[in-house]
């Protein structure tokens, strides 16, 4: 072995050795545990249309709980999914259901007109609401609660699917984010947390 290679061979494995005495030794103080996280910067106002064609903003469910998710109706699977879930929630709930109001937002105003939002809601849920905007509109509310959408790549001006985040938020009558849903959480177990924030 050539004497060079054999000293930097050497020189890395007493600095391996001294790397884990110091760790078998326990000079570096136990990390602290994290006993505050915070609170999440999700929601805000927004100002879109309800399915029936009229202005409304975030004060119109002032004073509920808000369970909001953001999809669009030509959703071939996570939207449906997601929609059929949260109605088993709410009938699981019983009457505290009446506390929480449903929202389904469109990331898609081109194609989900209010009229189509309307039919489309109904389908799932009798409380779920259906909103929808301008394209503008529909992006600020959509950046209020970090979610994540865009056209996917393929097809046309009339038909085409849209890449989007798959959460359901759940926002407190203060309008503060309280807790979040992921794609496929059961109805039940939505139904429990959400009665457990009541």
């Amino acid at each position: 072995m050539n004497r060079l290679v054999f000293y930097a061979v050497f020189a890395v494995i007493v600095a391996a050795g001294f790397g884990a005495s110091l760790l078998l030794k326990g000079d570096e103080p136990p990390a602290k545990p994290i006993t505050n996280a915070g609170t999440a910067n999700i929601g805000g106002p927004f100002a879109l249309i309800d399915e029936d064609g009229r202005p409304i903003t975030d004060q119109a469910f002032k004073d509920k709980f808000l369970l909001i998710f953001f999809g669009y109706t030509f959703c071939p699977d996570v939207c449906p999914t997601s929609l059929g879930l949260v109605a088993e929630a709410l009938d699981t709930l019983g009457p505290d259901a009446e506390k929480v109001v449903p929202v389904f937002v469109s990331v898609d105003p081109a194609r989900d007109t209010p009229a189509h939002l309307k039919e489309y809601v109904k389908k799932f849920h009798p409380r779920l609401r259906g909103l929808t905007g301008s394209p503008d509109q529909v992006a600020r509310a959509a950046k209020a609660y970090k979610a994540f959408y865009a056209k996917a790549a393929g097809g046309d001006d009339k038909d085409y699917l849209i890449d989007h985040s798959a959460l359901l938020y759940l926002m407190g009558p203060d309008g503060k984010f309280r807790a979040f849903f992921s794609h496929g959480t059961p109805g039940a177990e939505m139904a429990q947390r959400i009665k457990e924030l009541l």
